[in-house]
């Protein structure tokens, strides 16, 4: 995938958001407050996937940069994400609340010293707190986790945590295909298949306290990521 901004920060905070008028704002505070104490030069930028709230004036307000992306899906913001971002280290991150962007050092440092290529969070090792993932989506993961570590013999144990980072390079050297939650599968298939160098780290998952419609689609999603992983074909060749 190649990024065609110039590349002139350290890290870009990527956040993809549908409808998250009440908890954006939040999330690019904390992303911002944890740049500003480590004296990064960086960015948040927040991928409006073309809400029908005020998602994008409250990023704005809050101090991140906003591009908008029509195209609906998930996969469909962080590719936009990526193309329009200007960091060497990008870390995409969900904003509803339910992660912790105050403390994203271990995310980060590793890509920045350029220990490994991409990080990616672990909430069954960081901690889940109660009510913030259904229990069919908790063996539903579990399950497509595992089916994943198979296909593409790999140890990643969390396939689908909203909070992972990739350097620069190792996103310039991934075409990306998937529009919707698979891109988490396609992500980690694409770095395994070109032996990139993938660190875990724990990261904790907070039930979002504020009112809003659940994106997830258990059953429709859970497909979508199992197709994924039985009929994957290395479209990069």
């Amino acid at each position: 995938m190649m990024i065609t901004e110039e590349e002139n920060l350290e890290l870009s905070v990527i956040m993809p958001c549908l409808n998250e008028e009440s908890t954006v704002g939040c999330c690019v505070d904390e992303a911002l407050e944890f740049i500003g104490k480590c004296g990064i030069n960086g960015e948040v930028l927040v991928v409006d996937n073309d809400s029908a709230d005020m998602s994008a004036t409250v990023a704005k307000e809050h101090g991140a940069r906003v591009i908008r992306e029509c195209r609906l899906g998930y996969g469909n913001a962080i590719r936009a994400g990526l193309a329009a971002s200007r960091g060497k280290v990008l870390i995409i991150g969900d904003c509803d609340t339910t992660y912790d962007f105050l403390h994203l050092e271990q995310i980060y440092k590793p890509l920045a010293d350029e220990i490994c290529d991409m990080v990616i969070g672990n909430r069954y090792a960081g901690g889940i707190d109660r009510g913030a993932m259904p229990l069919s989506h908790r063996f539903g993961v579990r399950f497509l986790s595992f089916c994943g570590r198979i296909r593409f013999h790999t140890d990643v144990y969390d396939f689908h945590c909203g909070l992972r980072g990739m350097t620069r390079k190792a996103a310039e050297t991934i075409t990306f295909h998937t529009d919707g939650m698979e891109f988490a599968t396609e992500m980690i298939a694409e770095a395994a298949e070109k032996h990139m160098r993938v660190k875990q780290v724990p990261v904790s998952l907070k039930k979002c306290e504020c009112k809003r419609k659940s994106k997830l689609r258990t059953v429709r999603d859970g497909f979508r990521h199992l197709r994924y992983i039985i009929f994957y074909n290395n479209k990069n060749d």
